[in-house]
């Protein structure tokens, strides 16, 4: 028998693309049996939308329409929290979920009950729901396994960059006395934080299969999540994530170590009942950049020493 499930919907100003969204979501091959809406204050037709939804569906929907603008990380969170089902998937208002998304979820769940939060791959689309031939961050533990067999996700989210978006992620009820209040740190997003403290606590799991369809849209620009599926990009992606051991590699892997280094101070000062384990983590960032400036001064002697001395100007170095 499958877990019950819950979905968190967070809307504001959606009325372009919200019906798409959660037509998707109710023509699953696996129904779902809750969907939790909160709206931040749309002056459009979002809310008309949503109770057009309840009426023929009333045993399905609850809308909730916040009195004053929580924005997303708190509007997710009251979401979240007013879900009462096993599993919780989270929805934003303008993406669209593959047919079998909650199917496969749900399988791996019952296959895996160590695992408590989910992400997966997803497809890109334009405003007109064309797909984006692309490369993007969550190609990373495909074309990381590629490379090493001993490749584990939860390196990536401990001690490179989060690469779980909040329109694939879905967790276990039970995980949230982990995770709620979200922090409230203007920097820091729900899908980072919930990410992240499952791969701290291994409970965290990523699909490769592309599950949804995330929205860029006509205004934004390609290069934050989705990147032209060229070579070059390739390259940068592959340096990015330190799977390439040039100078260029090497020198932007080492950089990235410090921007993770500090985030996990900062995660230090908002969990600190998980203080040990972020302690190791630190502990582990800190040897892994010692390994990987010593292989640059060894491969390249003259060229690193310039890099350093940046390093210095900027505060980028790792001090305890």
């Amino acid at each position: 028998m499958y877990l019950k499930t819950s979905v968190a919907v967070c809307t504001y100003n959606g009325e372009k693309f919200l019906q798409k969204q959660i037509d998707s979501i109710l023509n699953q091959t696996h129904p779902v049996d809750e969907i939790i809406v909160c709206d931040d204050g749309s002056t459009d037709r979002t809310v008309e939308i949503l109770h057009s939804y309840k009426e023929k569906h009333p045993e399905l929907f609850q809308i909730h329409i916040n009195e004053k603008n929580l924005r997303s990380v708190k509007n997710f969170e009251k979401a979240i929290s007013l879900c009462t089902q096993e599993i919780i998937f989270l929805s934003d208002q303008d993406d669209i979920w593959v047919e079998n998304k909650v199917e496969k979820y749900l399988d791996y769940f019952e296959n895996h009950p160590e695992t408590e939060v989910i992400a997966s791959n997803g497809f890109g689309i334009d405003d007109d729901g064309k797909k984006i031939d692309a490369y993007s961050f969550w190609d990373i533990p495909k074309i990381s396994e590629d490379i090493s067999e001993n490749y584990k996700v939860r390196d990536t989210l401990l001690k490179v960059t989060n690469i779980a978006t909040g329109a694939s992620l879905c967790m276990r009820k039970s995980f949230l006395e982990n995770v709620i209040p979200f922090p409230n740190q203007i920097t820091l997003h729900h899908d980072e934080w919930i990410a992240f403290v499952a791969s701290l606590l291994d409970k965290f799991e990523f699909l490769p299969e592309k599950l949804f369809y995330y929205r860029i849209h006509a205004h934004q620009q390609i290069g934050g999540v989705f990147f032209e599926k060229n070579e070059k990009s390739l390259l940068f992606l592959k340096r990015t994530f330190g799977l390439v051991q040039d100078f260029k590699g090497l020198s932007k892997y080492i950089r990235r170590l410090c921007e993770i280094y500090y985030r996990n101070c900062l995660y230090l000062e908002l969990q600190p009942h998980h203080h040990q384990l972020i302690e190791k983590n630190m502990n582990e960032i800190e040897a892994l950049y010692k390994e990987k400036v010593d292989l640059l001064k060894r491969k390249f002697p003259i060229r690193s020493k310039f890099l350093f001395l940046t390093d210095v100007k900027n505060k980028r170095k790792i001090v305890r």
